[in-house]
C-alpha cells in the first residue's frame, strides 16, 4: 500500500527550492547626463581679425574633458560661422553695434570639444541676416552638430533608447518667439507629445552686472522686450519641458527646480575670445552638469566653475566662483528652494541630502 501511494504521487508537479529559484537582476536605472554652457564666439574676423592663437585649437582644451563626458553636450552660439558676406544687422545705438563672424571651420572646435547640440537663437545669430545663419546651420551639419534656433528649426534625436528635442527660443526676430507664451506652450506641448525628453533654451534678459537677478517680471535692455524668464520657464515646464537652460545676460543667475524640472535662469560666458567683455563675474564661466531620468525629471547635478582669462579659453577655477554666486543667487532668489547648492557647485533636493544625513554612519570598530 505505501508503495502504490508513493508510485501515485510520482506525477505531482516538484516544487524548486529556494536555492534553485533565478531572480533577474534589477536592469540599471537610465539617465540622460546633459552638460550646458552659455554664450560661445570663438572668435571674429570681422570687422578686424580677431582670431585666437593656433586658429583655435587649444581654445577648448582645458574644458574638453568635461564638455565630451556626457549624453548631450549644448552652447549658444552668439554670431555667424561663415567665410565671407556682409553684414545686414542694424543697430540702432551704434556704439552698442556688435557683430560675430567666426571661420566656418570653426564648428571643427566644437565638434572636437564635445558639443552636439547648439543653439542658434539670440541676438547675434543674424548679424549676417538669415545668409549668415543659413552658413552657421550648414557650417554645424558638416561636422554632425545638431542646432535649433530659426522658427521651426528643431533638434530631434535618440539618446540611450530616449527621444530627445531640444527648441531653442529667443525674443528676436525669426526665432521661436519667447515673448509670445501661449504659442511656446503649443510648441513645447507638440514636442513633448513625440519625445520622451524635451530640453529648452532660452536667450533672453538684460545684460551685465546689473542683471544678476531674476526680477520675476517682464526685462529691457536699450528699449528692447526680452522676456519674462520665469513667467516662461514656468509655461514651458506645464507644457511638458523637462530642462530648461537660459543665456543672454552675460553673467550667471540663480537655478530654480520647478514641478520637478531645473531651470538654469543664465549660464553667462563660456567662451568669448574677445568682442565681448569678460571683465569680473563676466568672465565667469559656469559649466552645467545635469543628470535626468527617463522621464526628464530632474536627479542631481554638479556646476563645474570655469574662468575665461584671455588670450586663453576658458579654464577650471578652483576658487569655484561661478558655483558660489549661482548658490548664494539661487538662496536669494528663490529662499523657498528645494535645491542645496555647495561651495564647489554639487547640486541635490534638499530632501535628497536631508536623507542621506540622516542615514546612521557605520561604526568604524565592526569587526569581520
Amino acid at each position: 500500500m505505501l508503495l502504490g501511494l508513493l508510485a501515485g504521487c510520482s506525477n505531482l508537479p516538484e516544487t524548486a527550492s529556494p536555492e534553485s529559484e533565478i531572480t533577474p537582476e534589477a536592469a540599471p536605472p537610465v539617465y540622460l547626463e546633459v552638460v550646458a554652457v552659455g554664450d560661445i564666439m570663438p572668435g571674429t574676423d570681422f570687422p578686424e581679425n580677431q582670431l585666437p592663437p593656433q586658429d583655435g585649437a587649444t581654445l577648448l582644451a582645458a574644458m574638453t574633458p568635461v564638455l565630451s563626458a556626457a549624453d548631450i553636450t549644448f552652447g549658444n552660439l552668439e554670431g555667424t560661422l561663415m567665410d565671407d558676406g556682409e553684414p545686414e544687422k542694424k543697430c540702432k545705438d551704434p556704439a552698442h553695434c556688435y557683430l560675430f563672424r567666426s571661420p566656418a571651420r570653426y564648428a571643427v572646435l566644437l565638434q572636437q570639444a564635445g558639443f552636439n547640440v547648439i543653439s542658434l537663437a539670440n541676438n547675434h545669430a543674424r548679424d549676417f541676416g538669415e545668409t549668415g545663419r543659413d552658413a552657421s546651420m550648414r557650417a554645424l551639419e558638416s561636422v554632425a552638430i545638431r542646432h535649433s534656433g530659426r522658427d521651426g528649426d528643431i533638434a530631434s534625436w535618440v539618446v540611450k533608447g530616449q527621444r530627445v528635442a531640444l527648441i531653442a527660443f529667443a525674443p528676436f526676430k525669426n526665432s521661436h518667439d519667447m515673448l509670445d507664451i501661449p504659442a511656446a506652450r503649443k510648441l513645447v506641448a507638440g514636442l513633448a507629445a513625440s519625445h520622451d525628453v524635451v530640453l529648452v533654451s532660452i536667450h533672453a534678459g538684460a545684460e551685465g552686472p546689473d542683471a544678476l537677478h531674476v526680477p520675476f517680471e517682464s526685462e529691457f535692455y536699450y528699449g528692447e522686450d526680452r522676456g519674462d524668464v520665469v513667467a516662461f520657464s514656468h509655461a514651458v515646464i506645464d507644457a511638458g519641458a523637462d530642462l530648461v537652460i537660459g543665456h543672454g545676460p552675460h553673467v550667471p543667475r540663480a537655478l530654480e527646480l520647478y514641478r520637478g524640472r531645473l531651470v538654469a535662469y543664465s549660464l553667462g560666458n563660456f567662451c568669448t575670445y574677445y568682442g565681448i567683455s569678460v571683465a569680473g563675474m563676466k568672465g565667469w564661466a559656469p559649466v552645467l552638469k545635469v543628470r535626468l531620468n527617463q522621464d526628464g525629471a530632474f536627479i542631481d547635478g554638479q556646476i563645474v566653475s570655469a574662468r575665461q582669462i584671455r588670450p586663453a579659453g576658458p579654464a577650471p577655477d578652483p576658487d569655484h566662483a561661478a558655483a558660489r554666486l549661482m548658490k548664494t543667487l539661487t538662496e536669494q532668489d528663490f529662499p523657498e528652494s528645494e535645491l542645496s547648492i555647495s561651495n564647489e557647485g554639487k547640486i541635490t533636493r534638499k530632501s535628497t541630502a536631508q536623507a542621506v544625513q540622516a542615514v546612521p554612519v557605520m561604526s568604524t570598530s565592526t569587526s569581520h
